[in-house]
């Protein structure tokens, strides 16, 4: 019959004490995590691609604010190419990239929000990943520790004596057995908890999430950015060549229209005068022209 008693034994209560704070302080980062990344990806589904040009000042306070993901934010932020295609007033003004996307990232988000970033840091993984080895060295440990205490109780001297500390060889043998099923028991259980929750509470949310930012934000390779800005310079060059050949014609013909509407009723006015004036002069006389224009008369 098995002897439940054997719990209560100190180095396996501390064992089993050891793997429940583990296991609680593990559940309490992985809800923590997962409660994050779910909030930020329902953030990220009200904002659409189209939207985000006029909305982006609002993501970025939200997201600049929450300690879970600021500082990576922070620097995702910086490699943000804010293109001019977007929608004014329902016409679409032409930018570097024809994308329907009016932000893109030069560098892919999921260097900035990976299972690193925003899984392993917040959960102290390397502590964790250490705690199936810790629980599985305290079993040798103590029950050699325990076996070496043992022999060192038994005694020789009598028959009696003899009996009684092959006894209680027997007995600290039991416990410590018992020590080594515990803590590799609690090793592989711990380690069975760890990968299941970390699958459906760390993996799983943050995979929703880097879908949404990708659905939100185009990658733009350096390359691709590079290729299309040359593009645009030599589609600028067209137009500006295109410009300059036809700036003679066009400055011509705002020439001839300058004087046609301007020049010439001018001079069709001076000449009309002119000729008016020589008739005068040749009716009247130069010196009734002059009477005509200043006043003067024989009286004075």
């Amino acid at each position: 019959m098995f002897d439940f008693k054997i719990f209560l034994d100190p180095v396996i209560l501390a064992i089993i004490v050891l793997f429940i704070g583990v296991v609680v302080y593990y559940i309490s980062k992985v809800k923590y995590i997962n409660t994050s990344l779910n909030i930020l990806t329902n953030i990220l589904r009200s904002f659409k691609k189209g939207n985000i040009a006029y909305r982006f000042k609002e993501l970025d306070d939200i997201f600049s604010n929450n300690p879970f993901i600021s500082n990576y934010w922070v620097e995702f932020k910086n490699t943000l190419v804010f293109n001019e295609g977007i929608t004014i007033k329902d016409q679409k003004m032409r930018g570097i990239s024809d994308d329907n996307s009016s932000i893109q990232c030069t560098v892919d988000s999921g260097y900035f929000f990976n299972e690193e970033t925003l899984v392993n840091s917040k959960l102290n993984y390397k502590f964790i990943s250490a705690v199936p080895t810790i629980l599985t060295g305290l079993g040798p440990l103590f029950t050699f520790l325990h076996i070496s205490v043992a022999f060192s109780k038994v005694d020789f001297a009598t028959q009696e004596a003899t009996i009684a500390s092959v006894s209680s060889l027997l007995a600290a043998m039991k416990v410590a057995a018992m020590i080594s099923v515990i803590a590799v028991g609690s090793s592989i259980l711990f380690m069975i908890i760890e990968r299941l929750l970390y699958k459906n509470m760390c993996k799983t949310p943050l995979n929703a999430f880097q879908l949404e930012m990708n659905k939100l934000f185009d990658n733009i390779t350096s390359e691709k950015f590079l290729v299309e800005l040359l593009k645009e310079s030599k589609l600028q060059n067209n137009v500006l060549n295109g410009a300059f050949k036809t700036l003679p014609s066009q400055m011509k013909a705002a020439f001839d229209s300058s004087f046609k509407e301007t020049l010439v009723p001018y001079l069709d006015n001076l000449i009309f005068s002119v000729n008016k004036l020589q008739d005068n002069i040749d009716k009247k006389g130069s010196k009734g022209l002059l009477d005509d224009l200043f006043g003067t008369n024989e009286d004075e």
